[in-house]
């Protein structure tokens, strides 16, 4: 069992103690209600008050730790609805008093607290220290003790726009773990026993766990057994010499993407502040971006600010049920895929499917533990993350889809006009593809459109758009970037894509492309779709040109 950092320890503390005053105050008047039962004519309305604080009770108290609490205000709810499902209540006065006695010694259980919030079975992000360079590259250390191949590793490397650094010894690469990590580390061993001890060593070692550094083993053997042994390891790729260069890029992507990827954003509805915040706390402790909406009447705009990847809803709130809320957030053609999960001290598995009809996707049980819950809403939150990606972005490159980046030029181009700032379009195309396909084959094919990607990815910045206009073309967007500016960019990456190396059966052979650019300072009234014909134009013009080589075509008037 993980401690929680102090800081976050001493804040769900905090929120535990003033779950307990506030619930202390609320069982004496829950207290008062229950002995009033005696006496009382028409008990349905006290007995619906007692029911809906007994099911909040129930529901929040094992999350601060009052197990036993919880599960005696839950024992009295159900019997409370019991009597509720009645048509006419018929309750004698024994079977009152034994309700209000059970209800009067409910305080006695906040006295007892069996799981303290201080402890949770929950990783912590861990801390990092890289040591890329001041440009700010990701760094990648390179294992190889043949010199002339790991300076040609180097100089491909560099190409994508990392910071690479070679190592020959192991030794010496151990020996720098002292001070820091990279970002990703490649070692070609010969997977000797001495060489993997070695490895076992350091990777097993507190000090290398504690940088959680990702490790690619690169081998000239494949069998079974070396991979398994890899894989004890917990290495994060295993790939064969020769290196693919492309692929290698691809696997660090993959990779880096998945360690580096933007917090889950969960948005919590829930009327009982104490608890909301709690699930707040725990939730941003494993890494997640979360907001907490105490009033329901606002969901549609909180939902539109936020953009939360997974509501998690509470389904018996004072006002509005969690069905209600649902079946509001429904209405909105744009939210029909956005992922609704109750949390709900509710276990009667009928209501539960009956309020899943109304348009959310699961149901989780309060109480619930912090694990289960930081694990049930981070799969949920990524499965709706890895559709909206399925909806929006090329499955193979993970670039824009051809209609998105058409969005986004119609948006680049908007902000472009009101900031009177330049913006430029290309459009970019491999060259003689068909004859790579023809010639190595469609699989080799997607290799080359993959590295194209990945270096349009590395050398473009983040303000840039990309997308995968359709088979091999390319578009890519340059706000604030003027037609000089753009040209010397993507002649950058022309160069770079001519000196990459593609492997098949063991024959290296390369591969170009030709671009073509339209600026506004050069096509100031242009619109988005005339601003893509002109690079088109310009495209095709290179490709005539003999193409590997980018052109532009600027306005009569200019």
């Amino acid at each position: 069992m993980a401690k929680l950092p102090t800081d976050l320890a001493a804040e769900l503390a905090k929120i535990g103690e003033a779950f307990a005053q506030r619930t202390r105050d609320e069982l004496r008047e829950l207290a008062r209600l229950a002995n009033a039962l005696e006496g009382e004519a028409d008990i349905r309305p006290s007995l619906e008050t007692l029911h809906q604080c007994l099911h909040r009770i129930a529901g929040s108290g094992g999350s601060f730790g009052f197990e036993t609490l919880s599960e005696a205000a839950r024992a009295l709810e159900i019997e409370a609805n019991q009597w509720l499902s009645q048509a006419t209540l018929t309750i004698d006065r024994a079977q009152r008093r034994r309700f209000a006695a059970g209800v009067a010694v409910l305080s006695d259980h906040l006295q007892l607290r069996e799981a303290p919030p201080t402890q949770a079975l929950m990783q912590a992000p861990r801390a990092k220290t890289t040591v890329s360079g001041s440009s700010g590259k990701i760094a990648i250390w390179l294992v190889e003790d043949e010199i002339p191949l790991g300076e040609h590793l180097v100089h491909l490397l560099g190409q994508f726009g990392y910071e690479p650094h070679l190592y020959t010894r192991f030794d010496a690469l151990a020996a720098t773990f002292q001070d820091g990590c990279p970002d990703c580390l490649v070692m070609d061993l010969h997977l000797t026993e001495e060489e993997l001890g070695a490895v076992e060593a350091l990777m097993t070692g507190a000090s290398f766990q504690a940088l959680h550094c990702p490790v690619i083993l690169v081998s000239a053997k494949g069998d079974f057994s070396t991979r398994m042994r890899a894989a004890r390891l917990g290495v994060d790729g295993f790939m064969l010499k020769p290196l693919d260069i492309p692929r290698l890029v691809d696997r660090i992507e993959r990779i880096l993407e998945e360690r580096h990827a933007a917090p889950y954003r969960v948005l919590i509805v829930d009327d009982d502040r104490d608890l909301a915040e709690h699930l707040r706390l725990v939730l941003g402790a494993d890494g997640m971006d979360v907001e907490v909406l105490n009033k329901p009447e606002q969901v549609i705009e909180a939902v539109g600010s936020f953009h939360p990847e997974l509501v998690l809803m509470d389904m018996h709130m004072p006002e509005y049920s969690g069905p209600e809320l649902a079946t509001v957030i429904r209405h909105h053609d744009d939210l029909l895929g956005l992922p609704i999960v109750y949390l709900s001290a509710e276990q009667n598995r009928d209501k539960q499917l009956l309020a899943m009809r109304s348009g959310a996707d699961d149901f989780l049980t309060k109480p619930i533990s912090d694990t289960e819950l930081v694990a049930a809403v981070r799969v949920r939150a990524a499965r709706f993350r890895q559709l909206a990606n399925l909806m929006t972005k090329d499955s193979l490159t993970g670039l824009l889809k051809h209609a998105r980046i058409k969005e986004s030029l119609v948006r680049e181009l908007a902000r472009a006009q009101r900031t009177e700032r330049a913006l430029s379009v290309a459009m970019l195309d491999i060259d003689h593809f068909k004859k790579v396909n023809d010639t190595y084959g469609h699989a080799i094919g997607d290799r080359v459109i993959l590295a194209l990607a990945h270096l349009l990815k590395q050398r473009l910045r983040k303000s840039d758009s990309i997308g995968r206009y359709g088979g091999e073309e390319f578009v890519v967007i340059l706000p604030n970037s003027d037609l000089p500016m753009a040209q010397n960019v993507l002649e950058d990456i022309r160069a770079r894509f001519e000196g990459l190396p593609f492997l098949h059966d063991g024959q290296e052979f390369h591969c170009t492309l030709s671009a073509g650019i339209a600026s506004t300072r050069e096509h100031p009234d242009a619109d988005d779709g005339q601003l893509l014909i002109v690079a088109d134009e310009a495209l095709y013009a290179a490709k005539h040109g003999g193409r590997n080589q980018v052109r532009s075509i600027r306005s009569p008037e200019c």
